[in-house]
């Protein structure tokens, strides 16, 4: 019998008409979206299904999507494949999909949830409004390479450090805006296949959103939380967790960390899991998946 592990998206994972389907089938995700509504304040199923992208793509917004989103497709497993969802045994999320992992495991409800991501990214895109910074992905090269390139493309004092480690040959930087324009030459001759400016509204996983940090921290202080019934491996240390306590220890040293994907994946695949699922918008997990271990087989939901 396989081991299996759910998978939550992050942010990126975001696109128009994200959910609709579900939305159309499934009474019970008809009541999630109209409750987030509720919660919000604003009509998050248009915003899902119309857009605009310049709306949807708001940090602010693109988080609580994710995160309904994804809870949604759980809803949509849960009737199609309740055994797949019942032999689960871990979870992981990649950044904010991390929330959505602890929510799938019983470590808050789906409403605490939803508010915990909604101030989030308010907080991540106030942060991002004081500073000046971007994301950077680079393609090709090894760790510490990247750690090199950020070293020499560092500029005016800025931060530039390494954001997420995805896995082999796909890292992310981030930082202030002149060093992020200036690490496309300098990874480029340290023989980098290609260079991507990311769309996002600032420099995430950096010390650039310190002032993110309090006001998550005394949310993350004051939410119903309880221990998890399954484990979920944390971006911040790609280790094994259950109690809540450590779990909003870890949610606020994310905001300003790495995110340690590969790592996390290669300690699963150490675990023994054997069988993947990507639980909402996209595909980018089971890209990166197939770059970690292409024999591992890592299923969409929904397709």
């Amino acid at each position: 019998m396989s081991k299996t592990a759910f998978l939550f998206p992050g942010q990126g994972a975001q696109a128009i008409g994200m959910g609709k389907s579900l939305f159309d089938e499934l009474p019970v995700a008809v009541q999630m979206f109209d409750h987030a509504s509720d919660v919000l304040g604003y009509d998050l199923a248009d915003v899902c299904f119309n857009g605009p992208a310049e709306r949807l793509n708001m940090t602010e917004v693109s988080q609580p999507a994710l995160f309904v989103t994804s809870m949604v497709a759980l809803e949509k497993l849960k009737i199609d494949s309740p055994e797949v969802v019942k032999n689960c045994a871990g979870a992981a999320g990649l950044s904010l999909g991390e929330y959505t992992a602890i929510a799938f495991a019983g470590g808050m409800s789906f409403e605490d949830g939803l508010k915990l991501v909604q101030l989030r990214g308010q907080a991540m895109q106030a942060a991002a409004d004081q500073t000046v910074g971007g994301m950077v992905s680079v393609l090709g090269l090894d760790r510490d390479v990247v750690q090199s390139v950020c070293d020499q493309a560092r500029v005016d004092g800025e931060v530039l450090q390494i954001a997420n480690l995805l896995c082999k040959g796909n890292i992310v930087v981030s930082g202030g805006e002149k060093s992020c324009q200036a690490v496309e030459a300098i990874a480029t001759e340290a023989g980098a296949m290609k260079c991507i400016p990311l769309a996002v509204a600032g420099a995430f996983h950096t010390d650039m959103m310190e002032s993110a940090v309090e006001k998550l921290a005394i949310a993350l202080a004051n939410a119903e939380m309880s221990e998890t019934s399954l484990p979920v491996y944390s971006n911040v240390d790609a280790s094994v967790h259950q109690q809540p306590d450590e779990f909003r220890s870890l949610l606020v040293k994310q905001v300003c960390s790495p995110v340690l994907w590969q790592d996390s994946m290669e300690r699963m695949l150490a675990d023994g899991y054997d069988e993947f699922y990507e639980i909402g918008s996209g595909r980018v997990l089971r890209g990166l998946m197939k770059r970690i271990n292409r024999k591992v087989p890592c299923h969409g939901v929904p397709e």
